[in-house]
C-alpha cells in the first residue's frame, strides 16, 4: 500500500530516477533545502510497509504563489482583485519504474487534496502549473487544467473543478 509523506531524511533521494535530470537534482539535492527555508513542500509516495530508507515512487512539490488577476482568462477574472492567491505545483515526477501506472493521478489527487487543505485555511483561487513542453501540457489538461492567455504552459486548475475532481473521486 502507498502513502503520501512529507519528505523527510527516512526517504532515499539518493536511489530516485525519473529519467529527468532536473527532477532528479531537485529532489536529490534542492526540495529539503526549500523546505528548511519556507520555500515549497515536497511530498513523496513511498510504500508504507517499507523499512528506511524508504524508496521513493513518486514526489510532487507545492508552494503559494500570487498572480495578476489578468493573467486569467477573462471569465476567471472578473470579480477578483488583482493580485491572487494560489498554490504552484513546482515539480511532479514517478520513478521510472513505476511510470505509466497511474501513479501520476495518484500523486496529483493528493497534490489537489493538499490545495484543499490549503484553501480551507487561507484560501486561494485554484492550482497552477509550469508544463515543461506540449506532452507534459497535455497531460494535465485531461486533469481540466486550462491554459493562461499569458503563456499557454502556464496551465490554471480552479477551486470549483478541483471540489469537483476530488468529489467524483470520494
Amino acid at each position: 500500500m502507498h502513502k503520501i509523506e512529507l519528505l523527510a531524511k527516512t526517504h532515499d533521494r539518493d536511489g530516485f530516477d525519473c529519467g529527468s535530470e532536473p527532477l532528479n537534482l531537485f529532489l536529490k539535492q534542492t526540495a529539503r533545502q526549500h523546505a528548511e527555508r519556507g520555500i515549497s513542500r515536497t511530498f513523496v509516495l513511498v510504500d508504507e510497509a517499507a523499512t528506511p530508507p524508504k524508496p521513493i515512487v513518486g514526489f510532487f512539490s507545492l508552494n503559494i504563489c500570487q498572480i495578476k488577476a489578468e493573467s486569467l482568462t477573462p471569465q476567471e477574472a472578473k470579480k477578483l482583485p488583482r493580485d491572487v492567491a494560489g498554490v504552484r505545483l513546482g515539480r511532479l515526477a514517478v520513478a521510472k519504474t513505476y511510470q505509466r501506472q497511474g501513479i501520476g493521478k495518484t500523486l496529483l489527487v493528493a497534490a489537489m487534496g493538499k490545495f484543499i487543505e490549503i484553501f480551507n485555511s487561507a484560501g486561494g483561487i485554484g492550482l497552477f502549473v509550469d508544463a515543461k513542453d506540449q506532452d507534459a501540457k497535455r497531460y494535465y489538461e485531461q486533469f481540466g487544467f486550462v491554459s493562461l492567455p499569458s503563456n499557454e504552459l502556464e496551465l490554471f486548475l480552479p477551486v470549483r473543478t478541483i471540489h469537483e475532481a476530488l468529489a467524483s473521486l470520494g
